[in-house]
């Protein structure tokens, strides 16, 4: 049995491995001028937040999620009056958001090209099943990988599963992400470390306070610095 003090370490995937929410902030700023008939731009996002808040319990997080939001927004703020037209430039937006070419994030490649074999690696992601998988094939981060996980939401029950069946549990795992209310603190509270990756970007349902006074919260700048964390550690 092994007595390394870390044997695992999981990574999310967008806006960590590679850029996600800029492409959703672009399509909404799209949105929001097909409906600048009816309304003025920061009414329609706020909108479409209070839709995407209520449907992610019926569509979960993700591009048709989003897509389905944006046009139940649509006739909302147009009281069922939205033209066709624009739903189906809707639909198109949905549709370039799932073909839109992956950009990896600086340093991600070398970092998991020097962390792989040596511990075991896992992808820990939310999201269209198919549209992460389509990602990360484009990425060419995929044979990194020991384990991909794409599930539905991200809790402390989810990651002492996931390090229990990939690794040695979660006390000996390390969860590396964008996201402090998904991947940071759910993965400390299951007791791994948190490794937090700040994006200038971050979905606002994302958003909570940093655990500075958990034992097992990290901050670094970029994925560049990870290696010497973990180093540190060791």
């Amino acid at each position: 049995m092994t007595t390394r003090a870390l044997t695992t370490i999981g990574f999310d995937a967008d806006d960590t491995l590679w850029q996600n929410e800029q492409y959703y902030r672009l399509t909404e700023a799209h949105f929001t001028r097909l409906l600048a008939d009816f309304a003025e731009g920061p009414k329609i996002s706020e909108r479409l937040l209070e839709a995407e808040k209520r449907n992610l319990r019926h569509y979960g997080f993700g591009i048709k999620g989003f897509t389905l939001s944006m046009i139940e927004t649509a006739i909302e703020i147009t009281e069922g009056k939205v033209p066709a037209s624009v739903i189906a430039k809707i639909l198109d937006t949905g549709r370039d958001l799932l073909s839109h070419p992956v950009e990896t994030m600086p340093h991600a490649h070398e970092t998991l090209e020097a962390l792989a074999g040596k511990y075991l690696l896992v992808m820990i992601t939310k999201g269209d099943l198919f549209d992460q998988e389509r990602k990360l094939a484009q990425s060419g981060l995929g044979d990194f990988f020991d384990a991909v996980e794409i599930v539905s939401d991200k809790t402390a029950v989810t990651y002492r599963r996931i390090f229990a069946k990939v690794g040695d549990g979660p006390e000996r795992a390390m969860m590396v992400g964008n996201s402090l209310k998904s991947d940071i603190v759910p993965a400390i509270a299951a007791g791994s470390y948190g490794v937090f990756v700040p994006h200038e970007l971050t979905w606002v349902l994302e958003h909570v306070d940093e655990p500075t006074e958990a034992p097992r919260f990290r901050r670094i700048g970029h994925l560049g610095e990870l290696r010497e964390l973990i180093d540190r550690l060791a």
